[in-house]
């Protein structure tokens, strides 16, 4: 069903965080790319704690586009993250791999919105916008794309201009309902509605402000010792923390919002026909 990409303009307000949350979370069949050009697999290096070895998936990747087989080699690249149903694709190990990807988003884009086919959802860490190889492609062909930012004013400045780029970007190509902000924290100081203002995009959800069990998605460190009340329902302690709340909240909003903005291009086709 949807492609989900979530970036960031500046700093590190917690786009893998929140994407692997999302994906650990997901109720459907999910697959978590790592098209962050960075290099150095956030996901492998924190929740797996280096314990196990991804495939070298993105330069497989890329070399599948030459050779026309580039769905197989995406399902070749996945791995099933331990403990959970989630598939995963690594991304580049070395950020001077990034220059060898700009050619792989478009096509991968089309690849990805091919897997609603399978019933399965698809979750993008963009990373950071602005380094060579980003995978603006893979923006514009969502189904959504998220910014993500925290809701302080330094996190603000440094999102306005991106926010401005990709809101220009996203009006030329008549998909404005289809650019997105996420917060982390808000009210940490400002409101969603006040982010929204200074970013001219509007607030589709946010997700607490909650380190400690952060640390359980970006680092991979024990999760919180469940209460008695957990215990007998048979939950982990990370189930009733603040993030995990959040993110399931935060997933009901994206995929309300994915549905409204299908209706309406539904209607709208519908009135040109």
């Amino acid at each position: 069903m949807s492609l989900i990409v979530l970036t960031s303009a500046s700093g590190s307000p917690g786009v893998t965080t929140t994407a692997l949350g999302l994906a650990l979370t997901w109720p459907r069949p999910v697959l978590l790319v790592e098209a962050d050009p960075t290099g150095g697999s956030a996901v492998a290096a924190g929740y797996l704690r280096g314990q196990v070895a991804p495939p070298e998936a993105m330069l497989d990747l890329a070399v599948a586009v030459q050779g026309g087989d580039l769905r197989d080699t995406l399902a070749a690249a996945s791995m099933t993250l331990p403990g959970s149903s989630v598939q995963f694709v690594a991304g580049v190990r070395s950020h001077e791999q990034a220059g060898s990807l700009v050619s792989l988003w478009e096509p991968l884009a089309g690849v990805l919105r091919s897997l609603e086919s399978t019933g399965q959802d698809v979750i993008v860490d963009a990373g950071r916008l602005g380094l060579a190889g980003s995978p603006l492609p893979l923006l514009e062909q969502a189904d959504l794309a998220l910014l993500v930012a925290r809701s302080d004013l330094v996190s603000l400045a440094g999102a306005r201009s991106w926010a401005a780029s990709l809101r220009e970007r996203f009006e030329r190509a008549g998909a404005t309902a289809n650019l997105g902000l996420l917060l982390v924290g808000a009210r940490e100081p400002f409101t969603a509605r006040e982010v929204a203002a200074v970013l001219g995009i509007p607030v589709v959800t946010a997700v607490a402000w909650d380190p400690l069990t952060a640390a359980v998605f970006s680092h991979g460190k024990p999760p919180p010792r469940p209460g008695w009340g957990a215990r007998a329902a048979g939950r982990s302690g990370v189930e009733d923390t603040a993030l995990v709340r959040s993110l399931r909240a935060a997933r009901s909003a994206i995929t309300a919002t994915i549905r409204e903005n299908t209706a309406q291009l539904h209607t709208a086709e519908g009135g040109a026909s």
